[in-house]
């Protein structure tokens, strides 16, 4: 997906309605800086306007993804191409997410430890405060940390069931109970019923 082009086209359908950047910001709620970025590359704009931006700029949401005019006979082909686009940059964002998850886990939870030590000797030297101040922000980031990788967890990607090989996203809260095995967790299927590790993949379709 070329943002650049997008930009473009976004700007090029702008100026056909004779809309200023500021005029369609104002239109869709946003400001003109967002607009700026939009058609300068730097940005796409958010799903939850995009629909509101086409009808503004005379335009709809595969021209818009495709960043030029579509013919009819080439419509479905560039349809299915952006579909494809937007599940790659989708797959990609749920993949930083769970890198990021194992980056937070490396650093929080010695740091967690470290903490924990540090104020054992403040407590030992007859520094109590102190002492408890950093035993209790160890035990803050451990659960800070625990709650954003539940919440990573839960939305990047999806479950495959061992025994019926469904993909699906289960819901918080039993993921927030399930026994977990490194990236696999103890859930039953939504789809067989039945209970197992299932564990994590980035694609809804199959390779």
């Amino acid at each position: 997906m070329d943002q650049e082009k997008i930009g473009k086209f976004i700007a090029a359908c702008r100026k056909e309605k004779g809309l200023t950047q500021a005029a369609l910001a104002e239109k869709l709620g946003i400001t003109d800086r967002a607009v700026s970025k939009w058609e300068t590359g730097k940005s796409l704009p958010d799903a939850s306007i995009m629909m509101e931006l086409c009808e503004l700029i005379g335009t709809n949401v595969n021209e818009l993804l495709t960043g030029e005019r579509i013919a009819m006979g080439e419509y479905a082909k560039k349809a299915e191409q952006s579909l494809i686009e937007m599940q790659a940059k989708a797959e990609k964002a749920d993949r930083n997410l769970l890198r990021m998850e194992i980056a937070m886990g490396i650093i929080i939870i010695p740091l967690s430890i470290v903490l924990a030590k540090i104020s054992e000797i403040f407590s030992n030297q007859g520094d109590a405060l102190i002492g408890n101040a950093l035993l209790v922000l160890s035990y803050v980031a451990i659960v800070l940390f625990g709650f954003i990788g539940l919440k990573i967890e839960h939305d990047a990607g999806y479950y495959e069931c061992p025994n019926c090989g469904e993909r699906y996203v289960p819901s918080m809260l039993s993921v927030i109970l399930a026994i977990h095995l490194g990236t696999a967790r103890r859930l039953k299927c939504p789809y067989c019923e039945k209970k197992g590790f299932h564990k994590k993949v980035i694609s809804k379709k199959k390779e």
